[in-house]
């Protein structure tokens, strides 16, 4: 993708923010694991921006034992000490429980067996919402949709999972279609949404 070619303005030209806008930002996002990870990643950037947790992403998966909700959910005290010394995180105790939180509420679904991506994917009511924004400062920064998945979440037991969050969580894992029009990425997620209807069943 050109540099020029009217990319959304939001990743600069960071080459790592620039590979995450072009492969990953609004590309549709079933897979469960993914899901979980990416949902506990948006809410450590609370209060901060998205790159500052991109650039630290490998250092979650290795300290949070990528991200496997099992492992996560019987950490004691000893490990959450750990990771509150581990410069490859954010070493803010709330953030640090909130991933563990997380994890037990993300299993406790699976034991009522409740899908994480079908719940997510029903705010949307399992298609990709195909936005038209020409200007960046078009773009919400909550919707009602957002609004609902919020409070779902949180009835659920998770955490760091406001309105806000949620919605930045659903632009990035293609629930929405934020990409500007202009941006190359706007058709090529588009086309990603259309090429099958993402219905609750095979979310």
């Amino acid at each position: 993708m050109n540099p020029d070619s009217g990319r959304c303005p939001w990743c600069g030209t960071d080459p790592l923010y620039v590979h995450y806008h072009d492969h990953i930002w609004g590309r549709p996002e079933t897979d469960d694991q993914a899901l979980f990870e990416k949902l506990c990643l948006d809410g450590q950037q609370a209060g901060l921006s998205w790159i500052t947790i991109l650039r630290k992403q490998e250092g979650y998966r290795a300290a949070y034992d990528g991200f496997d909700a099992e492992k996560i959910a019987r950490y004691d005290a000893r490990k959450k000490a750990e990771l509150l010394a581990d410069p490859g995180i954010i070493r803010n105790r709330l953030k640090v429980e909130s991933i563990i939180r997380n994890a037990r509420a993300w299993l406790e679904m699976q034991e009522r067996g409740e899908s994480l991506s079908g719940l997510l994917w029903s705010f949307v009511d399992g298609q990709p919402i195909q936005n038209r924004w020409h200007n960046f400062s078009d773009v919400p920064v909550t919707t009602p949709q957002a609004q609902a998945m919020s409070k779902a979440l949180k009835q659920r037991g998770f955490n760091f999972v406001g309105p806000t969050i949620v919605y930045a969580f659903m632009q990035a894992t293609g629930m929405v279609n934020d990409h500007l029009v202009q941006c190359p990425a706007h058709d090529a997620c588009r086309e990603l949404g259309q090429s099958g209807r993402f219905t609750l069943d095979s979310c």
